[in-house]
């Protein structure tokens, strides 16, 4: 079955809430007609001005993180119910840079997700080895530990809804690329695991994307690919031009 092309921008720490408005303003004419679905996942105190920028438009718009709790005693962290609130639709969940510096586990990645499915918010999972798990070539056994760790406890329904985002993690802001066959196998074996799991019909459903210094150039030949459903994007999601071109992939 042809599953559909994911497009998504992670702006990480970056952009205005002024900055936020006229991106969407001049992105929103140039991808109206658009095949590939489109998401922004902007930082906190753009989400609001994202949101009303990007009605009567494709484009969906995602946060970068939340914390899997409804409430409570948790200083500087934002609920899923938060997110729900203002019609958040999606939810970044894993990125390595969260794993690397605050601390995120397998663990902590799986409560999250179950906590997003459980106010409708559409999780987009990361998952991706070191350089180092890479060279000891560990590289497949970490990213379908991550992927069953992620999904564990899931419904069918559920992981069928759940974008799994491939970035191995020596590839962000790095400006290395997998090469589009390697990309393509590490996605594959990342269905594979599902197929183990929750089933071919399933895995068939899930999208997967790349993730690790997508850009204008090269992302037409990723995407094309046969496991590869559209990409994660990181620097070339903050250029209007560039992000537009990706998009079109």
């Amino acid at each position: 079955m042809s599953r559909r092309i994911v497009v998504a921008g992670n702006w990480k720490m970056n952009m205005l809430p002024g900055e936020a408005i006229k991106f969407i303003e001049d992105l929103a004419p140039l991808v109206e007609d658009a095949e590939n679905e489109i998401i922004l996942c902007v930082p906190y105190v753009d989400l609001f001005y994202a949101l009303l920028s990007a009605q009567n438009t494709n484009i969906k718009i995602g946060a970068q993180n939340m914390h899997y709790k409804e409430s409570g005693a948790y200083t500087g962290e934002v609920s899923p119910q938060m997110l729900k609130s203002i019609n958040v639709e999606y939810v970044i969940i894993g990125h390595s840079e969260r794993r690397q510096y605050y601390g995120e586990t397998d663990e902590s990645v799986n409560k999250k997700i179950k906590a997003a499915f459980e106010v409708g918010l559409k999780p987009i999972v990361c998952v991706g080895e070191t350089l180092e798990q890479r060279e000891a070539g560990k590289a497949e056994e970490i990213i379908t530990s991550q992927t069953e760790k992620a999904l564990e406890g899931l419904t069918n329904e559920q992981v069928e809804n759940t974008i799994i985002a491939y970035e191995p993690i020596w590839a962000i802001g790095t400006g290395k690329t997998a090469t589009n066959e390697d990309a393509n196998r590490s996605i594959g074996s990342i269905r594979k695991k599902i197929v183990e799991i929750y089933g071919q019909n399933t895995a068939e459903r899930v999208i997967i994307q790349y993730g690790g210094s997508v850009n204008a150039k090269n992302s037409k030949e990723l995407f094309a690919m046969p496991e590869i459903d559209g990409g994660l994007v990181g620097g070339a999601s903050l250029k209007v031009e560039d992000f537009n071109t990706i998009v079109h992939s």
